[in-house]
């Protein structure tokens, strides 16, 4: 593996970890916001969902952009958009303020977690596209277990708002990284048939091909699933199971070891089995393990120890998912990559975005609502990826095995 082949990953991670390290640093502040300003839970979950509707919208106009301008642009747009959000949340005197930055916040971020993705359909294909994709979620998944535990030093000693100071800082360094150690992977001369009227052909385009939407939604169920803990974890394990904030942070952070951990198998699986089966195999491991999970929460085996086992194992099988799924759903769209990035964010969001309201409406402070919606979602995962993906006669490329070299 190259240095400069690592070096890309690395500032691709972090680039589009940047809008996830701003909701994983203020997790276990959210019961602390709450009090601070004045809100009841739901309304400090809008701050967080506010994020999210935001960052899935405006990824559709970050994707056409960054094919008509190229790949850096609006990455320098979106890292400033999102520098003027965290400003204001870190000053926010009120919850409606704080959900209105926020909001900003979520559209600066979108940009370097699309075009993130074009850059790496810009630069490989296949298996290397998987093997950089792993990586990329290698440092995207650094910010679940880093975050929560130095925000939750940062609220010990500044209080919630030095949280938002802290990503402000980490949005100038990302900038300084792009001016500094990130080529433009987008040509003008690629860029010329790029425009707003092709834009909107190519969602057409995209909008009736099956096998990017049933990818696309394969990765965003899964995404939904993790979104749906994200957004009720503290105040279960926090007010529920009575962890303070610190114990807390490292119970969500071993999740995200299992996530990493397990991803970066997916280019070596990738090319001995083909892309199609390490998705079909990831997807069905991590619905059983969801589904037993919810069985035996309904039966009475409520401890926190049984519910932390199963998301471990269910969220390894989860980071084979969305590394394979995002490459796959781009492999045939090279040319519109930008576009097919955003289209494919956006749906997964959206879908997310939905997955949190329903679970939030049922959420009653126990964990069982939460492990519910959480099981909805990888079963229906499973559902589409044996309707779409099931064996066929014959396979396409993308499933046809590299060839292993003999040991």
């Amino acid at each position: 593996m190259s240095s400069r082949f690592l070096q890309t990953a690395i500032i691709l991670g972090l680039l589009s970890a940047i809008g996830p390290f701003a909701i994983d640093m203020y997790l276990p502040a959210l019961p602390t916001i709450g009090a601070d300003l004045a809100a009841e839970t739901s309304a400090v979950q809008m701050s967080l969902l506010a994020f999210f509707i935001s960052m899935a919208l405006s990824q559709l106009f970050y994707g056409p952009l960054s094919d008509m301008l190229g790949r850096k642009a609006p990455l320098y747009g979106g890292l400033i958009l999102f520098a003027i959000g965290s400003i204001g949340s870190a000053l926010a005197g009120d919850i409606d303020t704080l959900v209105a930055f926020r909001f900003l916040q979520g559209i600066g971020a979108s940009a370097g977690m699309v075009i993130s993705r074009a850059i790496v359909r810009d630069l490989h294909t296949g298996v290397d596209a998987a093997r950089l994709m792993s990586l990329l979620m290698l440092v995207f998944s650094i910010s679940p277990i880093l975050a929560p535990l130095t925000g939750t030093a940062i609220i010990t000693f500044f209080g919630w708002r030095g949280v938002f100071w802290a990503v402000l800082l980490a949005a100038l360094v990302g900038m300084v990284l792009l001016a500094t150690s990130l080529k433009e992977t987008r040509p003008p001369a690629m860029r010329v048939e790029s425009s707003l009227g092709a834009a909107l052909a190519a969602y057409r385009l995209l909008l009736k091909d099956g096998n990017f939407l049933a990818l696309t939604f394969i990765g965003g169920l899964g995404l939904s699933s993790f979104l749906v803990y994200l957004a009720n974890s503290s105040f279960v394990l926090i007010d529920h199971y009575g962890l303070t904030p610190a114990q807390y942070s490292i119970a969500f952070s071993i999740n995200a070891v299992s996530f990493f951990s397990v991803s970066q198998l997916s280019g070596w699986l990738a090319g001995r089995y083909g892309l199609k089966h390490v998705v079909r195999m990831a997807v069905g491991g991590y619905a059983a393990a969801m589904t037993l999970l919810l069985v035996a929460m309904i039966l009475g085996f409520q401890s926190l120890p049984v519910m932390a086992a199963f998301l471990f194992v269910g969220y390894g099988f989860l980071g084979l998912v969305l590394p394979t799924t995002g490459v796959l759903a781009l492999e045939d769209h090279g040319a519109i990559a930008g576009t097919a990035s955003a289209l494919m964010g956006t749906l997964q969001f959206v879908a997310a975005a939905i997955a949190m309201g329903i679970a939030g409406v049922f959420f009653d402070g126990t964990a069982l609502p939460m492990v519910g919606g959480i099981a909805a979602c990888a079963i229906a995962a499973l559902l589409l990826t044996q309707l779409s993906l099931g064996r066929r006669r014959g396979r396409t490329q993308t499933e046809i095995p590299a060839e292993v070299p003999a040991e």
